[in-house]
């Protein structure tokens, strides 16, 4: 069990660090905006943001050898650091190139976006579970900011 509490901690302070950094990216690119009533709310505020980020680090990152486990699935690559840095690396790389890039319309963003995912998943992963973990919390994430945006929580400048 400490094993995992430590192992889950780190999760959610990756997690909390990596929405802190790719907030920033966003905001110096005006691609996310915070309207100023929203910041004077308690409950609809930015301060959850990082850590609801962490936690889903945290939940993530724990399920996922879980539904390993279960589906009996062999891992085809090593499992290292190196490996897992260059991942980051690569996502944040996505992430903020999806800000920097002009793209013509939402379709053509979205589609370049799902093939770089893709192509990240098959670079470092390969997995039936990964995969479908990937699309789930894909799906599940994007409609969350949906249901966010829809609701004035905050705008998105596109």
């Amino acid at each position: 069990t400490t094993n995992l509490l430590i192992r889950g901690g780190m999760l959610f302070f990756v997690g909390v660090f990596l929405a802190l950094v790719l907030n920033l990216l966003q905001v110096q690119r005006n691609v996310t905006l915070f309207p100023p009533d929203v910041i004077s709310s308690i409950f609809s505020s930015v301060w959850w943001v990082p850590p609801s980020c962490g936690m889903a680090s945290a939940m993530i990152g724990m399920l996922y050898p879980c539904i390993d486990r279960r589906l009996g699935e062999p891992h085809k690559f090593k499992r290292e650091w190196s490996s897992v840095m260059r991942c980051v690396a690569v996502f944040v790389g996505i992430n903020h190139a999806s800000a920097k890039v002009d793209f013509a319309n939402n379709v053509q963003l979205s589609l370049t976006l799902a093939a770089l995912s893709i192509g990240l998943w098959w670079t470092f992963d390969r997995s039936r579970s990964g995969f479908g973990l990937g699309v789930s919390i894909a799906l599940l994430a994007t409609l969350a900011t949906q249901i966010l945006v829809y609701n004035g929580v905050f705008h998105l400048l596109w």
